[in-house]
């Protein structure tokens, strides 16, 4: 029996990105791995069949404080299926949740957590769930913010963005790494090379350069745009959409700036995303 590897993010932060690297990297396929196979790969503590294996309702059925009270026991049924370690991915804060650690870490090896500039965040967020984005803004920058469980999912603590960033980032430990959005976009070597000394593998920069092309936000646009991709909102149009950084000064008021800077200069300033540069 293995013990999770968290691959923790807020939404809309490269989650999946560094799942299809991954699935890449230790498939090692001659051809891009089909986007819509990661799952099994890598697996979501929030699926409801993981809820529905230990008690048979729908989980859309169960309370919030029952579910909270399964998680544990997802967590441990997760790694009772595989025998090496596994990678997980959650949106949840690393917090109690209905008097439950939403994260287990008896069942936990180490975690990756991925952080995106919030101005960013809130853009791709609002395509994903159908908001505008000044509702996108509200939600990002509320507190204890929780996800809605739904037919597929259970409900996720994501708190706002900066309690989500802090509940993970603010105690460092050997068996966490944190990256950056961003550095996936400029520097992929770097940014995913970094993942694979943490992990403790010895790869061929070969090998790297080849998972990192396979997972392109390219090729994963273009195996949606052939295939679809099952984890697509039903909200938005496409789960790839642009994948760059810095959208936020085409498309954002300054009121709508000022308003997520307010609510999170210091873990902004903590990542490099604030003073903001200078808009053209």
């Amino acid at each position: 029996m293995g013990k999770i590897v968290w691959l923790a993010s807020y939404p809309k932060s490269g989650n999946t990105w560094l799942r299809v690297f991954l699935h890449n990297l230790f498939r090692d396929p001659a051809e891009p791995y089909d986007i819509n196979q990661i799952d099994k790969f890598s697996v979501s503590d929030s699926a409801a069949g993981w809820y529905q294996q230990l008690d048979p309702r729908p989980v859309t059925e169960m309370t919030d404080e029952e579910i909270a009270q399964l998680r544990p026991r997802v967590h441990k049924a997760i790694t009772g299926i595989f025998p090496d370690n596994v990678f997980v991915k959650t949106h949840s804060a690393l917090v109690m949740s209905h008097g439950t650690p939403a994260i287990t870490m008896e069942q936990t090896a180490g975690a990756i957590y991925i952080v995106r500039n919030p101005l960013d965040v809130v853009i791709s967020y609002a395509h994903h769930y159908g908001r505008t984005l000044d509702e996108a803004i509200l939600e990002v920058n509320r507190p204890g913010l929780q996800t809605q469980t739904g037919e597929r999912h259970v409900y996720e603590l994501l708190g706002s963005w900066t309690e989500h960033v802090a509940s993970w980032t603010s105690r460092p430990n050997p068996a966490l790494h944190v990256m950056r959005y961003e550095d996936m976009l400029a520097e992929p070597e770097r940014a995913f090379g970094a993942v694979t000394n943490f992990l403790g593998l010895t790869v061929r920069r070969e090998r790297l350069l080849k998972a990192i092309e396979q997972s392109s936000f390219r090729n994963m646009r273009e195996q949606e745009s052939q295939k679809g991709f099952a984890e697509r909102s039903d909200k938005s149009d496409r789960f790839f959409r642009e994948g760059r950084a810095e959208q936020w000064r085409e498309v954002m008021t300054q009121e709508q700036v000022d308003a997520i800077v307010a609510a999170h200069r210091q873990q902004m300033s903590r990542f490099g995303y604030f003073p903001l540069p200078k808009r053209n």
